[in-house]
């Protein structure tokens, strides 16, 4: 049974402007198919769309979207306190079992007056979604809400993430390394070392998402719900040689 968040469902969802939230709209429908587009490019990108925008306020939206253009940077910064690192295992693993193997990622999801974030744990070789939470904010608790309730019905010998700060956060580490499992991390800005969740984002987005205009987060809850049943059990995947997710997870 798929794992999900039911906290804070009733609360209104995150609020710009709406001169913001259209901008972010577009933002991440752009960003969606053009992930390489970083604050300078997305400012121009939205300046030939008649947008009169300057690149300081296109980073901040994009900052609170938490996205950032996908290409490897040169390692100015070091994580913050607490922040630890681990290397990316995954480069040239052969990825041949479930629970051998699960990612995890969060994403921006646009509503008709505001946003909220979405995180998701999915196990690597079948694609399927083991659990997922929606939140208000991109504080860590629904990041462990979405861990938790994947790791109550299996566990994986890897677990590959980001080095956002939800995940790297002393609580998030603590459950895996409690566990004994390994702790594999994508390189700064390059979503490509997670390139199956981010699919996953580009198939929610376009085949429900984009489709639908949230007004509540209730109604949000209800769409991606809906959508992650017919991904795990319906969609049939071609790199899986037309089976669903769940047929090979054994869900």
């Amino acid at each position: 049974m798929l794992g999900v968040s039911r906290a804070s469902l009733y609360y209104e969802p995150v609020e710009e402007n709406q001169e913001n939230v259209r901008l972010m709209q577009l933002i991440d429908r752009q960003y969606t198919r053009a992930p390489f587009y970083g604050s300078r490019r997305m400012t121009a990108w939205l300046r030939s769309h008649g947008y009169r925008v300057n690149r300081k306020r296109v980073a901040r939206l994009m900052r609170i979207m938490g996205i950032e253009a996908v290409y490897a940077k040169p390692k100015l910064s070091q994580p913050g306190e607490g922040h630890k690192i681990y290397p990316y295992l995954l480069k040239g693993l052969k990825i041949e079992r479930c629970n051998q193997v699960w990612c995890t990622d969060i994403t921006y999801i646009p509503m008709a007056q505001g946003f909220v974030y979405l995180v998701a744990v999915m196990d690597w070789f079948s694609r399927y979604v083991l659990s997922w939470a929606l939140s208000l904010t991109m504080e860590v608790e629904f990041c462990l809400e979405a861990l938790g309730s994947a790791l109550r019905q299996s566990r994986p010998e890897i677990f590959n993430s980001d080095q956002g700060s939800q995940f790297t956060s002393e609580r998030f580490l603590g459950e895996l390394e409690r566990r004994q499992i390994a702790i594999s991390m994508d390189g700064r800005g390059r979503c490509l070392d997670n390139i199956f969740i981010e699919r996953l984002w580009r198939s929610l987005k376009y085949e429900e998402v984009y489709l639908k205009e949230y007004q509540l987060v209730p109604e949000a809850h209800r769409g991606i719900e809906k959508y992650f049943q017919f991904y795990n059990y319906e969609r049939l995947h071609q790199s899986l040689n037309y089976q669903t997710p769940a047929a090979i997870y054994g869900a």
